[in-house]
């Protein structure tokens, strides 16, 4: 007889690559850093507009996808309340799914980026969502997304690694009021 024990179910082990980053600096009316590994490529979507891209880790199977808008002088508070609200309601979508949403406001005021973070918990679709404007001219809104099944622990590591990004992208955003 051959003495057996079945090894314990678990997660392929993932090596993460050093964080280094570069600054992205296009035809945007903003700049930021983002990861090295990372790739930007434009929203192809014919829906699409104008500086709509996204941030994709190949290795990780993983995409931030932004969009911008330009908010309009004569109606600017009305828009604004409108993309902010979108937003919200774009996040809590999610709530079927997520075990928790944490709010993380976003006020730098010697760079006027103001916005939201959203973390959400559980086996979501999107597992952090944010938005960012000056207030009176732009609004940015990012998602992040898996091209994979969601499970939030197999996919813990990498979720926590580009959060991190996420918060360099955040901390690092600057307005370009020249475009």
């Amino acid at each position: 007889t051959y003495d057996f024990t079945p090894k314990p179910k678990g997660y392929f082990r993932i090596d993460l690559p050093p964080k280094s980053f570069q600054q992205y600096k296009g035809d945007c009316p903003f700049t930021f850093e983002f990861h090295n590994e990372a790739v930007i490529n434009l929203n192809k979507d014919k829906s699409a507009q104008p500086c709509w891209f996204n941030i994709e880790y190949p290795a990780m199977n993983a995409t931030i996808h932004l969009s911008y808008k330009k908010i309009e002088r004569d109606s600017s508070e009305k828009q604004l309340e409108q993309y902010i609200e979108d937003s919200r309601s774009l996040v809590y979508k999610h709530t079927v799914k997520a075990t928790d949403i944490i709010e993380s406001r976003i006020a730098d005021d010697s760079s006027k980026v103001y916005g939201l973070l959203y973390s959400l918990e559980g086996n979501v679709a999107s597992s952090m969502q944010f938005y960012l404007t000056d207030s009176v001219n732009h609004f940015v809104r990012g998602a992040l997304y898996f091209n994979v099944a969601t499970n939030a622990d197999s996919l813990s590591p990498v979720i926590r690694y580009v959060r991190d990004d996420i918060m360099h992208f955040v901390n690092g955003f600057e307005w370009n009021e020249d475009l």
